[in-house]
């Protein structure tokens, strides 16, 4: 089950949950002792909106380390602005929580890591840490809780764990937290990005035979005789034999080569289509029912 940090799940938690205060900040001190062991830094909640953790930042306890507190095992005291750590008796019981990043998917190993420590007593403590709730063996054997300095084997899995196994750890109680919270459920969007195929823009060549008309000029000689009018030569004629008359003759042929020329571009870029998928879920939300008799005076203040 995935956790939020509470900003993220309620943008106006302080109003819409505390009615305009901030538990961020209140100082925390180790069970019901006055011995501070650092600040909130922030609050988990899960895809329903219920408080799970309280992140705790040890400040120079523990070198500045940050780790989770079940809302169960604490104390809201918004009179004195602090928070008891009924479930944190000591450094060493800190010491070996795991740490917790801003950064950091806080997965089910990762919590089982911290329920191990709060479901066991801290060593040298004479308080023992009652057993969550019923566990059932592989066996089938249903045992009852007890306190015990022994880690519980639980015998569920990721998919088959529930916060309500373990009401000591995440039941908020009115005695323990004073103010009566209202839960709903709304939808959490998310969107998964694959990889729908792929274009390949490639050349190839292609040959074809192609017809060019080029005119082109041929000489050629021709000889006309045009008879006299048998009028008598006015000089004594000089008969030659052998004399020549010579013309060069021209033609054209035809030059053919081929060039390579640009015949055009091709692109290649994507475009991004967007669309809106929509869906429908059932959600719940709790709401407040008020039972009067008779005529008592009631004083209704803030939004239920």
């Amino acid at each position: 089950m995935p956790l939020y940090k509470i900003k993220d799940f309620y943008p106006s938690y302080k109003e819409e949950v505390f009615g305009g205060e901030d538990i961020k900040g209140y100082d925390v001190y180790a069970g019901l002792t006055e011995d501070k062991i650092g600040s909130v830094y922030d609050l988990l909640v899960d895809d329903t909106g219920r408080f799970r953790y309280l992140v705790i930042d040890t400040g120079f306890w523990i070198l500045g380390k940050k780790v989770l507190l079940p809302v169960g095992r604490c104390q809201v005291d918004y009179t004195n602005s602090r928070i008891k750590a009924v479930g944190m008796v000591n450094k060493e019981q800190a010491e070996r929580l795991p740490e917790y990043d801003d950064d950091m998917m806080v997965d089910y190993d990762y919590e089982e890591q911290v329920r191990s420590v709060y479901r066991t007593p801290a060593a040298g403590t004479s308080t023992n840490v009652e057993a969550s709730a019923p566990v059932e063996t592989t066996s089938g054997v249903v045992t009852p809780p007890a306190t015990t300095p022994t880690a519980v084997t639980p015998a569920y899995t990721a998919d088959t764990y529930a916060y309500d196994r373990e009401p000591d750890l995440y039941e908020t109680r009115e005695d323990a937290h004073q103010k009566l919270k209202l839960y709903e459920e709304r939808l959490v969007t998310n969107k998964d990005r694959y990889k729908a195929g792929e274009v390949a823009v490639s050349k190839r060549v292609e040959t074809s035979t192609a017809e060019v008309a080029v005119p082109i000029e041929k000489e050629k000689i021709v000889i006309e005789f045009t008879p006299g009018q048998s009028t008598p030569a006015t000089t004594d004629p000089n008969f030659k034999e052998g004399e020549v008359a010579r013309m060069d003759v021209y033609e054209e042929t035809a030059d053919i080569d081929k060039e390579a020329v640009v015949r055009g571009e091709v692109s290649v870029s994507k475009e991004v289509e967007r669309d809106t998928v929509s869906a429908k879920e059932t959600v719940r939300r709790e709401e407040v029912d008020v039972d009067r008799s008779g005529n008592p005076k009631v004083s209704e203040s803030g939004k239920l």
